[in-house]
């Protein structure tokens, strides 16, 4: 009884590749064409990320590591090899601009991150007052940094609003310092630029605490969850991770922040917002050593494209996770 078994078992296995085969053969030709088409599609947002991304980092690589001045801007550039980082790297102008860029940074991720999630859970219920908060908040996310920052320089300034209202109040009998202090500068100047970010984040945040089933919250009520509890175990949990990925965008938005100081301090008093992009700037548009700037510039663009691989690590991990 065994034996008549082997040959249909090879008759079946002959079967199944020609049948392999022939599904293959008589696949459409537009389905084995798809990722031509789609490599076509992809092809005009490469060209333009080439034009404008690629070609600029390359041409400022090839300055960081060249002498570029005002004189030689036009003309064949001399390898100078790490010349310009030594040159920053021993006026000590480069550690101090790395050392405030951390703090400025430190400061805008945590206000943003903290103050975003705390936006999002009073604009979660549907009302009122919570839609007048989200008009606010795309408000102030949509004025340009320009406009924001001007704003802020004037509410800021020794008789603004903020210091006439301190003194008003007797909590100071001297206008605060915000902008032009060493020690306040670099944080007013954080704080501002924080609150330009928290409405991104909470629109964000927002979003992933929609997703939440009304059902998690009615069980939590009835087990006798306060909204503290509700926030601890239910909301903060739901939103991780979202939070890995603003947390990576808030920190990237923090490294290239430029116009707020531009417009609020322009790096000073002395050199106390000195930011690496700052610093870069003035190196090469102020004092026109482009060099030198470029040289600064490449360390917060390594410190992006580091934030940049861990982002779309974590984005692909969600992904994958779904």
């Amino acid at each position: 009884m065994s034996a008549p078994a082997a040959p249909v078992a090879r008759q079946g296995g002959r079967s199944g590749g020609t049948a392999t085969r022939g599904t293959d053969a008589r696949t459409p030709a537009r389905y084995r064409r798809r990722p031509q088409k789609r490599l076509v599609f992809l092809l005009p947002a490469a060209v333009f990320l080439a034009a404008l991304s690629v070609y600029p980092l390359i041409q400022l690589v090839r300055m960081a590591f060249s002498a570029v001045t005002a004189a030689t801007l036009n003309s064949s550039w001399v390898w100078t090899g790490l010349t310009n980082i030594r040159t920053g790297w021993a006026s000590g102008q480069t550690q101090q601009a790395i050392v405030r860029t951390v703090v400025f940074v430190v400061i805008v991720t945590a206000l943003g991150m903290a103050l975003g999630l705390g936006g999002a859970i009073a604009l979660r219920t549907r009302g009122r007052w919570s839609g007048i908060l989200l008009a606010v908040m795309v408000f102030v996310w949509a004025l340009p940094p320009v406009v924001n920052g001007s704003v802020w320089k004037f509410l800021l300034g020794s008789n603004g609003l903020v210091n006439t209202l301190l003194l008003d109040l007797h909590l100071r009998q001297t206008p605060a310092p915000f902008l032009y202090s060493q020690y306040w500068a670099l944080g007013s100047v954080a704080f501002v630029s924080s609150f330009a970010v928290i409405p991104f984040n909470a629109l964000v945040y927002r979003a992933a605490l929609l997703n939440i089933e009304p059902e998690v919250f009615e069980a939590a009520a009835i087990d006798g969850a306060n909204k503290w509890q509700e926030i601890r175990h239910i909301m903060t949990p739901a939103v991780r991770p979202t939070t890995l990925v603003l947390l990576v965008l808030t920190i990237v938005y923090g490294f290239r922040g430029f116009d707020f100081i531009y417009v609020m301090t322009y790096g000073g008093p002395g050199t106390a917002t000195n930011t690496l992009p700052f610093l870069g700037y003035l190196q090469a548009f102020v004092r026109y050593d482009f060099g030198l700037g470029a040289s600064t510039s490449i360390l917060a663009v390594l410190g992006v494209l580091v934030l940049a691989v861990v982002y779309a690590r974590s984005i692909r991990r969600e992904e994958a996770d779904r």
